[in-house]
């Protein structure tokens, strides 16, 4: 009784930013729900500026929401399909990956970036943009701001590529009597779930492919997606090596302490989906947990928008910017790379 009173306000107010954004979300899924929830906070902060009672509910909601909506992510995981049909894709995946934290690191030394806003967005280019950033996030204890900004950058650079992309696509020659080549472009290329879809969608529409590149793209996207596990349990590790060597004693070093133990919880999550469906279970069994999950993102990142200073976010925001347009850029332009030599286009 005593969590309720104290934090029951603030979570009514990030739920009911989350209803019409996820219902917005679902008509403008370019967009997407989370975007237009925190955009939403962040507005709404701007002329709310004490929130009395609220703050409490606002800041578990942006917390404890998140991290929960992280587990019931591993829901939508089947492992063994992932694993079987992203083999192809995997060396792309890889490439990807690394060149986007590479460059997110050399332009945070180059640049003197925020070192968790230069991580987020790294992360969130290559993996799987606001889920990877939200499962990154309380591993290296980033600030509200922080997040908001990393969402922002990554949203931009969506956006873009959902537009662009298949016109890339058509231009460049890749084929179109299959949908292999530009489903694994969209699934290793652009980072946010909602992006990947209405591209693909879009290339499926425009050469009458049914589903076909949505199918490739989506599976590619999944098999990325499970590069949050080694990222987030590095990122935890190396966070708790420094702050042994700034002051704590190495006896203080604790590997239960540095362990995420959301992270875990979601790689059971994978683990559960993946035996129920071995044993003959529908798969479409998990999917109000999927949309449970997809639907408390949106939650914490109204929260996360009513905990932004927007004023500071634009003051700031040009570095991310440029973090976050490198990273776009080399992603694409590796993921281009590696299909030509592997002899997909």
């Amino acid at each position: 009784m005593e969590f309720l009173k104290k934090n029951y306000s603030g979570i009514l107010v990030c739920l009911v930013i989350a209803i019409p954004a996820w219902l917005l979300g679902k008509a403008f899924p370019v967009v997407g729900g989370p975007v237009i929830a925190i955009l939403a906070g962040m507005l709404i902060t701007m002329f709310w500026k004490d929130k009395g009672k609220a703050a409490s509910g606002i800041k578990w909601t942006s917390k404890i929401i998140l991290q929960t909506a992280v587990v019931f992510l591993g829901f939508g995981m089947n492992l063994g399909v992932i694993f079987q049909t992203g083999k192809q894709s995997l060396p792309i995946i890889l490439c990807t990956i690394t060149i986007s934290l590479a460059i997110a690191w050399i332009l945070r030394k180059a640049l003197n970036v925020p070192a968790n806003t230069s991580i987020l967005v790294g992360v969130g280019s290559s993996i799987c943009g606001g889920s990877a950033i939200a499962a990154t996030a309380p591993v290296i204890d980033a600030d509200d701001n922080e997040v908001a900004q990393a969402i922002s950058v990554i949203f931009f650079f969506n956006v873009l590529a959902a537009i662009f992309f298949p016109m890339l696509g058509s231009a460049i020659g890749f084929d179109t009597v299959h949908g292999d080549a530009f489903g694994i472009f969209a699934g290793t290329a652009i980072n946010d779930t909602s992006s990947v879809t209405a591209a693909a969608s879009t290339w499926d529409s425009m050469w009458n492919l049914g589903s076909e590149t949505l199918n490739k793209a989506v599976t590619v996207k999944l098999t990325r997606t499970l590069a949050i596990i080694p990222i987030t349990l590095g990122l935890s590790l190396i966070r708790a090596k420094a702050a042994a060597k700034e002051g704590k004693k190495a006896a203080e070093f604790s590997l239960k302490k540095a362990f995420p133990m959301f992270i875990l919880y979601f790689v059971i999550a994978a683990i559960i989906t993946t035996v129920c469906v071995h044993m003959g279970v529908d798969a479409s069994l998990f999917s109000p947990v999927k949309e449970l999950s997809k639907f408390m993102i949106i939650m914490a990142m109204a929260a996360i928008g009513l905990n932004s200073n927007v004023i500071e976010l634009v003051r700031t925001g040009g570095k991310p910017i440029l973090v976050g347009a490198s990273c776009w850029c080399g992603i694409t332009l590796v993921s281009l790379l590696m299909q030509h030599v592997m002899g997909i286009w």
